[in-house]
């Protein structure tokens, strides 16, 4: 099978997956935002915070670099496999001891009991998450795509059935717990084939992975300070309440983010990994993402940003006006971070998880004082803007470093991206004059919405960018 066809393929498995668990999420979010405060959002937005943060130096980067690498020693991995498990008992006593803390500066007493059980992520999800990395290794998509739709099913089933019990925040918690054992017992099933732990470790055999992870580990702290100082003001400074409007705000546009990318990323960094020695193929496999990525996510955020009146009345009910205008300025963010986010094929690609802890640093000297400034002056519009202008900054900063590796790339880059905007332009219109004449609230109207952006951007595609024999072969790779 050549890279295509396995790209193809596993694109296909992580696809299915990525639509089945968002559907269950945001089925989740649209119940739970009908059951529960915008206080209890934030209190377990606060919760993931600690646990992301953590989670920096829980695997100190085996996952890239066991692809990377394509380790395939049993005493390399099973030296990983122990090291793993006392990071993750670390890690849970270390947030255990420092929950209050935590609580001190947020002054939410609630969030003693909630991070406690949250940190047994650590106890739970490190007993299976290098046989998930064998798994990306060795490109079985349908096995990671099976253990994801099982966890969400599973947790967010768990999750709505505690909040109609009334556990309000703890339902979130508990549903995440469930989520993560569920897929940590199918991970240890699923991967068995390709390892076999032994209880032996040595150091000694770990060292090179060890090196791969500091850039690794300190990119990622870097990465999650840069990316959640807004979440840390905010929830610090005008409380839980107003984090849990930023947070639902947040949530709803990076979804095809946070969704669709990795059905792309996730399938082509381990096979951009085996042609790491030829830079014509890389350059050429990252324009080809970067094009993909930006016909799927602009259409997705662009529509919600001319459809946010109609949609977030609907998705999440009454009580929720205030995430409009937040979603407005995320839907340009989540479009700066798409565009950026492809770097990561590459830099991983090439060994230089460097040039990634560069990126964070460099845009985190800008976001800060932007946080302080424009969240004096404007409150929590101002940190949602100062975070929007970090994101393009993210951007430029990602462009230069991809210059770096594979050379000159803009012209095609610019050549592939103006249809697309263009497309967008014309959905916007198509739209605008839909709501100016027949107005947008209700369920008709927003479906119509829909309809409308969404026949605009398919039919302009179908004429000047993918013909529908260029559908027809997908369709018949994607069923071989």
């Amino acid at each position: 099978m050549s890279n295509k066809e396995k790209a193809i393929n596993g694109g296909k498995w992580v696809t299915v997956a990525t639509v089945i668990s968002t559907c269950f999420q945001f089925a989740q979010v649209a119940i739970l935002a009908r059951l529960l405060p915008p206080a209890a959002f934030g209190i377990v937005s606060v919760s993931a915070l600690i646990i992301n943060f953590f989670n920096i130096f829980g695997n100190l980067g085996f996952a890239n670099s066991i692809i990377y690498k394509q380790e395939n020693d049993r005493r390399v991995l099973s030296s990983l496999y122990i090291m793993n498990i006392l990071l993750g008992v670390a890690m849970f006593i270390i947030i255990y001891l420092c929950t209050p803390l935590i609580i001190l500066y947020y002054k939410e007493p609630k969030l003693d009991s909630i991070i406690k059980l949250a940190s047994l992520y650590f106890i739970i999800s490190y007993f299976g998450q290098i046989y998930f990395f064998l798994l990306q290794k060795n490109l079985k998509f349908k096995s990671t795509a099976i253990i994801d739709i099982i966890g969400s099913v599973v947790g967010t089933g768990a999750t709505i059935l505690l909040a109609y019990q009334g556990l309000e925040e703890l339902s979130l918690i508990f549903g995440q717990l469930t989520m993560i054992t569920a897929k940590t017992i199918l991970q240890i099933y699923f991967g068995r084939e390709y390892f076999s732990p032994m209880l032996k470790f040595d150091f000694a055999l770990v060292k090179d992975h060890l090196r791969f992870g500091i850039f690794n580990v300190g990119e990622g702290f870097l990465s999650f300070v840069q990316g959640n100082s807004d979440n840390i003001a905010i929830g610090g400074i005008l409380g839980v309440k107003a984090l849990g409007y930023y947070t639902i705000a947040s949530q709803l546009t990076i979804f095809p983010v946070t969704k669709l990318n990795p059905i792309i990323l996730q399938v082509a960094y381990p096979i951009l990994a085996r042609m790491k020695e030829d830079p014509s193929s890389l350059k050429r496999s990252y324009i080809k993402i970067l094009d993909l990525i930006s016909y799927l996510n602009f259409p997705l955020l662009i529509g919600l940003y001319v459809t946010a009146e109609s949609v977030v009345p609907l998705l999440y009910g009454p009580g929720w006006e205030e995430t409009i205008h937040l979603i407005k300025i995320f839907v340009f963010v989540s479009i700066f971070t798409c565009l950026a986010h492809p770097l990561f094929t590459l830099v991983y690609s090439k060994g230089r998880p460097d040039l990634l802890f560069y990126l964070n640093l460099a845009t985190l000297i800008v976001k800060l004082p932007l946080l302080y400034l424009f969240g004096k002056q404007w409150g929590i519009d101002g940190i949602a803007f100062a975070y929007l202008a970090a994101s393009f900054a993210n951007m430029a900063f990602s462009f230069v470093i991809v210059q770096y590796l594979v050379g000159s790339f803009m012209k095609d880059f610019i050549a592939n991206i103006y249809k697309p905007v263009l497309f967008c332009l014309s959905m916007i219109v198509a739209v605008t004059l839909y709501k100016s004449y027949f107005g947008y609230e209700g369920v008709v109207n927003t479906i119509a919405e829909i309809i409308i952006g969404g026949l605009v951007y398919g039919i302009l595609t179908l004429m000047y960018k993918v013909s529908l024999v260029e559908l027809k072969s997908a369709g018949k790779l994607l069923k071989a």
